[in-house]
């Protein structure tokens, strides 16, 4: 049974002080990796976490699906723990495929060619990474019309300011994401639900998180938002980016504004997955992703 196997833990915030350090030593390329993804998804994902030797490993109950284990991380080889891990899980739950799901390639070529694990990619989740300086710069063919979008917006709204987020624009932050997720709450969506309730909790945590963050303010109102933190050495992921889609061009600069100002020692932005959304998707790769990271699902034959 996987709860005598491992003492598992609700994620708190303390947890950062033992899982940060882990999470770095691991170096990580998939965006779920960072301590803020898991602590402002708990309550959707109910995250429980455990030492399994020199292994962290991490539960997962999301209502209204069955229960998954994440990838272990920590010193290889990992696969024979794989094995009891996954087999501890089914007696405890009763699933009957149990799954580790969202891992990374790393973890893939270790399981690859053992006979009896199944190991698929998950397209919906792979990671979309971006040079930092071609975010900022918007130069070349291919990024033309983002720079024609920032124009354009740069000329309708020539008073609008870029601010690195503080603790006194917090409040004006929620205001927009209110008015953004009102927008979108006609019909009702659990993930979008827990989407907003996230950002919230980042918003809420936003100092303890050591968050960076940048608003765009237009006529002295902040209108746009976004927020990211450190997932390796050259990388930084953007967890959240928030505006009014009223107003032409205001992804497009919070997004190249950000990039200019904020995590200037990073080579890489990882602006994470687009969850089977087919306009999400297309809005990704109109920024021309330098790469794609992959993720996979791994399951017992």
């Amino acid at each position: 049974m996987i709860s005598s196997l491992l003492n598992f833990k609700p994620l708190d915030l303390a947890d950062r002080e033992t899982l940060r350090p882990a999470f770095r030593a691991y170096n990580p390329e998939t965006s779920e990796w960072t301590f803020t993804n898991f602590f402002v998804w708990r309550s959707y994902y109910h995250f429980e976490w455990a030492h399994h030797e020199d292994l962290i490993v991490f539960l997962c109950r999301p209502e209204g699906q069955e229960p998954f284990l994440l990838m272990p991380i920590g010193q290889t080889p990992r696969a024979e723990k794989t094995r009891l891990l996954l087999r501890a899980l089914a007696e405890e739950t009763g699933v009957k495929h149990p799954a580790i799901h969202k891992a990374d390639s790393r973890f893939a070529a270790e399981l690859a060619g053992l006979p009896d694990f199944i190991v698929e990619p998950q397209r919906d989740h792979f990671d979309y990474v971006y040079d930092r300086t071609a975010l900022a710069s918007l130069s070349g063919r291919k990024l033309h019309s983002k720079k024609n979008h920032l124009n354009r917006f740069e000329r309708i709204h020539p008073d609008a300011e870029y601010r690195p987020i503080d603790a006194s624009l917090v409040p004006a932050c929620i205001e927009v994401l209110d008015r953004w997720h009102e927008s979108r709450s006609r019909v009702h969506n659990p993930v979008l639900l827990a989407e907003a309730h996230a950002v919230r909790e980042a918003l809420g945590h936003f100092e303890a998180l050591q968050l960076i963050g940048g608003v765009i303010l237009i006529r002295g109102r902040v209108e746009a938002f976004t927020l990211g933190s450190e997932l390796n050495a050259d990388t930084a992921v953007v967890h959240v980016e928030k505006a009014d889609p009223e107003i032409p061009g205001l992804y497009t600069a919070i997004n190249q504004r950000f990039a200019s100002d904020a995590w200037t020692r990073a080579s890489f932005f990882n602006r994470e997955q687009d969850l089977g959304e087919e306009g999400l998707r297309k809005a990704k790769l109109s920024y021309n992703p330098a790469r794609l990271v992959e993720k996979f699902i791994v399951r017992l034959r």
